[in-house]
């Protein structure tokens, strides 16, 4: 099973993904910082490495582009996927969060299903991204109809 680290200083937005992705199959931790999550990347056993972080920029002690930074030098870790979520908007802070390592970028609020579709590709989950990709079709007919 899939291990996911849900890494933002707000506790509602740590709850609603970690709701999101657990509902989709995942096993998932949280940390609140960057600086926590690196210690608990690096502290991992080898055989329990996180497989993706899901990481907001804005953060204290250590901030989500620093965390990536951080991650991405540590030579003995698995270079697992960075789902970057942010409230940040613009096109240069998407652009900053793919500089620093980071495999994709989604916009506060995120849409439930963008988010799991999206965590689905990049862990390479066809079971999950099949159900996501069936539920966004199913809300967007309920839509149109």
């Amino acid at each position: 099973m899939n291990r996911i680290l849900v890494i933002d200083d707000a506790a509602t937005v740590r709850m609603y993904h970690r709701k999101l992705l657990g509902d989709a199959g995942w096993r998932i931790d949280e940390a609140i910082n960057g600086l926590e999550a690196l210690e608990k990347a690096l502290n991992q056993p080898a055989d329990e490495a996180f497989d993706l972080y899901v990481c907001d920029i804005n953060m204290p002690k250590m901030d989500g582009y620093t965390f990536v930074r951080e991650l991405r030098r540590q030579a003995g870790l698995r270079q697992s996927p960075v789902l970057m979520v942010s409230t940040e908007s613009q096109t240069h802070d998407a652009t900053a969060a793919r500089d620093a390592g980071a495999n994709g970028y989604l916009v506060k609020p995120v849409r439930p299903h963008d988010l799991v579709l999206t965590a689905a590709l990049l862990l390479g989950d066809s079971v999950a991204d099949g159900r996501a990709a069936a539920a966004i079709v199913a809300a967007a007919q309920g839509v149109c109809a």
